[in-house]
């Protein structure tokens, strides 16, 4: 067999719309923002949804659409170099991911789903029941996994980060914080991986689109101490805006001052 059709039974639907949006796993998804399986009409999937309103969790079987190419080799965001089997990353041969959600309700062919690690407009094609019995293993070896997660850092916000990143979401950036979260847990100043602005052993600025944050870290604890532009002066009075938030740097600015 030298090909297999495959097709999309609906749409994943989420706030999550670029790469750095999406957590590294469901499970570290912070404030899970709103999502859903949008199913597609007059496929009988009504009838295939019976019984799945009794289940807390499901795999999602979903397709990477924005990745056309894979790597034999890939750096995951945790670990080291190491061949692409041995990861969850999403360029691969044929470009499937899955994970395991938590079932909010079921109502016609939408399916609310909670923590989640799947882009807007992802492309499912299959959803199955999590088995507690069959799909659970408490002693499984992780490997280079296991190694790396005694390396991770614990992530706090001062008060004025907070209240900076909490307004950013009411203004639409409702994945800041799990991007902060997600970014600075392990790793923080490795500016290979990530776009980070090392200052010093202890300190760092980690971007996050046109937004800076500033971060410093001692005993292994990340404080995130404050939220700031990425515009300058200058950048903020040229009329060139080709992400269109101007606009809201310059209010951000004003309120701060």
């Amino acid at each position: 067999m030298d090909s297999v059709e495959l097709k999309p039974i609906g749409v994943f639907h989420s706030s999550k719309k670029h790469k750095q949006d999406a957590s590294r796993q469901a499970v570290f998804d912070e404030g899970a923002s709103p999502a859903w399986i949008e199913l597609f009409p007059k496929q009988n999937f009504e009838q295939a949804l019976q019984g799945l309103e009794k289940m807390s969790h499901v795999w999602v079987i979903f397709l990477f659409h924005e990745n056309s190419n894979w790597n034999p080799m890939v750096t995951p965001p945790r670990g080291p170099k190491t061949g692409v089997f041995s990861t969850r990353s999403p360029h691969r041969p044929n470009p499937i991911g899955m994970s395991a959600l938590q079932v909010l309700s079921v109502q016609g062919l939408r399916i609310e789903v909670g923590a989640h690690d799947i882009l807007d407009g992802s492309p499912i094609l299959d959803i199955k029941p999590y088995h507690v019995e069959a799909d659970s293993f408490p002693e499984a070896r992780m490997g280079w996994i296991q190694e790396q997660s005694q390396d991770t850092h614990h992530v706090s916000f001062s008060q004025i980060s907070q209240k900076q990143i909490d307004w950013l979401k009411n203004q639409g950036l409702s994945e800041m914080q799990n991007f902060i979260q997600t970014q600075l847990s392990a790793e923080p100043l490795n500016h290979k991986k990530k776009r980070v602005l090392v200052l010093s052993e202890e300190s760092g600025v980690l971007a996050y689109k046109t937004w800076r944050i500033h971060f410093s870290i001692q005993d292994r604890k990340i404080s995130v101490n404050e939220v700031r532009s990425g515009y300058s002066v200058e950048d903020l009075e040229s009329v060139d805006d080709p992400y269109t938030d101007k606009e809201l740097h310059r209010i951000f600015l004003s309120l701060k001052n």
